[in-house]
């Protein structure tokens, strides 16, 4: 009698990717919003000024990855997840403390180092080298912490600051964050499949051999070829549009119809994530990435302008089930698109490179949208400017299709 299948150890490698992003994603991408909004309700930071400091966090966070991918092509990615992670709590613990202008910066750009470093770059260059075949699906199941933060972390913290203030919360704040990485990273995560012994996909050795090429791009080639200008560049406006609109997203629903709404909206838009997610990742295994990449950034245009024009309860909610429909889709394409054409072997640098190139978008959106803010004294306005942004980046893919390799 034959023994039954073991399951391949990759999917607890995913497994271990989904606990660390719901972390990283709750405390970190998630709260930010929530901390913009109690800085500027408890400390009377300025819109803008709170905005700018956003903005800092996402431009150390493109530092933190171009770091850590380098590290992790080069040594136990564990390591640099954890040591990451503790940092990233070691932050968390002083939000309370914060008053000055210059607490405020230091704060989110030791913060944003800490996120970057341990977050999509060494996790998405794990989730690659383990799988080939189904690498679409186990990015779409390792990354769905990625809402998950947002529905089971997110929405906690936003009641907790606002009945207990940030004080209070900060140090639970900075225990959950070490909780929820490092064991995981530590106890379940390995750096490949080759480590354990182990091929991608689980596969023989004798199927690796019978299986097509994959590709296998150096770092420096890759840097040479239009189609990872067109990846990033695209991605600079488009991920710039989505987090500069996630960070004024929680605010946005509480100026119009108060703060119920507005952590309800928050759990739609992660719930909505999630979902889409899971089904995205599904579908990628039948369509070609790059068509559905555009139609993903299609969909975030025409959800930006509904929010703009939303107001009502039902409003807000009916565009963020939309928005929400291409955020964890967005976030897990981006890498995807990179790994299918250049393949896994120098991932991390090229994956960092090109999110760090995205900063530049990602960075400035969320400070945009203040100074619109205050300029027109609303968020209409910033969200009509930053469903335009999106379009040009579909554009920009659009018009840049990959080479085929000889």
């Amino acid at each position: 009698m034959s023994s039954p299948r073991r399951v391949f150890y990759g999917w607890y490698v995913v497994l271990a990717a989904l606990v660390i992003t719901t972390t990283t994603s709750g405390l970190a991408f998630y709260n930010l919003s929530i901390l913009l909004a109690a800085f500027v309700a408890e400390r009377g930071f300025p819109v803008a000024l709170a905005s700018a400091a956003t903005a800092a966090f996402f431009i150390a966070g493109g530092l933190g990855g171009l770091v850590s991918g380098r590290l992790v092509d080069r040594m136990d990615a564990r390591a640099v997840i954890a040591t990451s992670a503790l940092v990233g709590a070691a932050a968390l613990t002083t939000v309370g403390l914060l008053r000055e202008t210059w607490h405020l910066f230091a704060f989110h750009l030791v913060f944003g180092f800490a996120h970057g470093a341990m977050s999509l770059v060494p996790v998405t260059t794990v989730i690659a080298r383990w799988f080939n075949v189904r690498r679409s699906l186990a990015f779409s199941i390792g990354s769905t912490g990625l809402s998950l933060g947002g529905v089971l972390v997110a929405p906690v913290v936003a009641l907790s600051i606002e009945r207990y203030g940030l004080a209070a919360v900060a140090p639970w704040m900075a225990a959950g964050m070490i909780a929820g990485v490092v064991p995981v990273t530590l106890l379940v995560l390995r750096p490949s499949p080759q480590s354990m012994g182990l091929e991608p996909d689980g596969l023989s050795r004798a199927q690796v051999a019978e299986a097509p090429p994959q590709a296998s791009v150096p770092y420096r080639d890759a840097l040479r070829t239009s189609y990872f200008y067109a990846v990033s560049v695209a991605y600079l406006f488009l991920l710039g549009a989505q987090v500069g609109a996630i960070a004024h997203f929680y605010r946005l629903a509480s100026t119009r119809d108060g703060t119920h709404t507005a952590a309800i909206a928050l759990a739609v838009l992660a719930t909505g994530s999630t979902i889409g997610r899971l089904i995205g990742g599904g579908l990628l295994l039948k369509i070609p990435a790059r068509k559905f990449a555009l139609a993903l950034m299609a969909m975030q245009a025409i959800s930006l302008a509904l929010l703009a024009v939303s107001y009502s309860r039902t409003a807000i909610l009916a565009a963020t089930a939309t928005f929400a429909i291409t955020i964890g889709n967005s976030l897990m394409m981006h890498p995807l698109l990179l790994a299918e054409h250049f393949g896994t072997k120098h991932y991390g640098r090229i994956y960092s490179t090109s999110q760090m190139m995205t900063v530049l978008g990602v960075a400035g959106c969320p400070a945009l949208i203040g100074l619109l803010y205050e300029m027109s004294d609303g968020y209409q306005v910033p969200f009509l400017v930053v469903s335009g942004v999106t379009v040009v980046g579909l554009a920009v893919l659009a018009a840049f299709p990959p080479k085929r390799r000889a």
